[in-house]
């Protein structure tokens, strides 16, 4: 008899496996570097450093992680097609690029206000940001290309070599006594940068000829794509930036609960990382099925991944819940400022925002942009509501965060049972894979 370990690595999505040992370091990264970080600066210093993280991880990969989708989809489809990836990439690379040229004209001219309102004035930061958003605007193109390929050897490579540069560089920083929150910030710039030398080299390998993109088949879901990713971010991510926002400016009870909070979030967060190894094999396959219309496979691959996710939250929400305000003192140096109510709050919020995640990919796989638009911003708007209510800031800002994800959650979920209705799945296998799914 197969023990549980073995058994729930049969039903991953094809690939997953491969992507595992990368994401685990990956994941791990994220802890080691901001634990790093709370021994080695101070409060003030942990606190920016923190909404650095975040502001990379949500505004970054809200621009670039759709990149990376949407290559995926392409490349996926180019392949059962039989035509060759480079065309795609290439233009998508392009198109990166432009992507990050204009952010960081906007950083450029507002740099004073955002190191004013996001940094405590430092504005070195603000170099830092930019760089941060250039390693995730490369490392998306040659992740999104493998994953359509499904080269995950490679794919799992580059996350595991970005996290060991992150955990490196951060305790060669902290090693040599270097307590400067723009060196640790410039670490999240080299780590990506470095690591997609591997995804591109493997990519290039690819010689099957192709006809060439047009922009306009290139860009016709990724404009709807990118609100859609920088909503779902600015909902995972409010935690946050909620506190900073709302709490009084420059004071070091608002620094500690930032950054306590910060480190709440990414425990907090951990099916998150998880998820992120089932992520680009299951929108590679849920691309595949579109493609070739094969209705069964999508709902079994969509079915399959969702069980595992919610299982994922569920088992590892649980320890976090029960040991969490203990483990934020221990583990990051945060002050002691949370309790396993805070906790409760973001653990399901979590939970709510991975199935979020998951429904909104199988509609972006299957072309339906809008309907998961729909979904993030009304997610949206309900947590702007529930952070403005009157109360305690932190516990605004937990709730905020639960409420957008359930939102978003419940509607996307909606959009796919009206999109692919149980019923038709008794229809005969020929019938299934000759017929388009439905898109609209």
């Amino acid at each position: 008899m197969k023990n549980p370990i073995a058994k729930l690595l049969g039903v991953l999505p094809p690939g997953a496996r491969l992507v595992v040992g990368g994401t685990v370091v990956l994941g791990a990264s994220a802890y080691v570097y901001m634990a790093l970080v709370g021994y080695s600066l101070s409060t003030v210093g942990a606190a920016r450093v923190t909404m650095l993280w975040t502001i990379v991880m949500s505004v970054g990969w809200g621009l670039f992680q759709p990149v990376e989708l949407e290559l995926t989809r392409l490349v996926a489809a180019r392949k059962v097609a039989g035509h060759g990836a480079l065309p795609a990439v290439r233009r998508m690379l392009l198109l990166a690029v432009a992507i990050l040229v204009a952010v960081c004209a906007v950083l450029a001219v507002a740099a004073r206000p955002i190191a004013d309102q996001l940094f405590s004035g430092d504005r070195g930061l603000v170099v830092a940001l930019a760089g941060g958003l250039a390693g995730l605007a490369v490392s998306s193109v040659a992740r999104g290309a493998l994953a359509g390929l499904g080269l995950f050897g490679p794919y799992g490579t580059q996350l595991a070599v970005d996290g060991g540069l992150r955990i490196g560089l951060a305790g060669a920083a902290a090693a040599v006594g270097l307590h400067s929150a723009m060196v640790f910030g410039l670490i999240l710039f080299v780590s990506p940068l470095l690591a997609s030398l591997i995804g591109l080299r493997d990519t290039l390998a690819d010689r099957t000829p192709g006809p060439e993109v047009s922009w306009k088949q290139l860009t016709s879901g990724l404009g709807l794509l990118i609100a859609s990713v920088m909503l779902s971010q600015l909902v995972v991510n409010a935690t946050v930036v909620c506190v900073r926002l709302l709490s009084p400016k420059h004071s070091e009870a608002s620094d500690a609960l930032v950054f306590a909070i910060g480190q709440a979030v990414v425990m907090a967060r951990a099916p998150l990382f998880a998820y992120s190894a089932l992520q680009a094999s299951m929108v590679s396959a849920l691309s595949g099925a579109a493609a070739a219309g094969n209705h069964a496979e999508f709902r079994k691959v969509l079915t399959r991944t969702t069980a595992i996710v919610a299982a994922m939250c569920i088992g590892g929400g649980l320890p976090v819940i029960v040991l969490g305000s203990k483990l934020n003192p221990l583990l990051f140096n945060a002050k002691d400022v949370l309790g396993p109510l805070d906790f409760i709050w973001l653990v399901f919020g979590t939970l709510c925002y991975v199935l979020a995640t998951v429904f909104g990919q199988a509609l972006m796989s299957s072309a339906q942009h809008r309907r998961q638009l729909v979904g993030w911003t009304a997610g949206s708007v309900a947590l702007v509501a529930v952070a403005l209510a009157p109360g305690n800031v932190g516990l605004r800002a937990e709730l905020a965060y639960l409420a957008g994800s359930l939102v978003s959650a419940v509607l996307m979920l909606w959009s796919l049972y009206r999109a692919f209705p149980s019923r038709p799945a008794a229809v005969s296998a020929d019938r299934s894979a000759a017929q388009p799914l439905r898109t609209s």
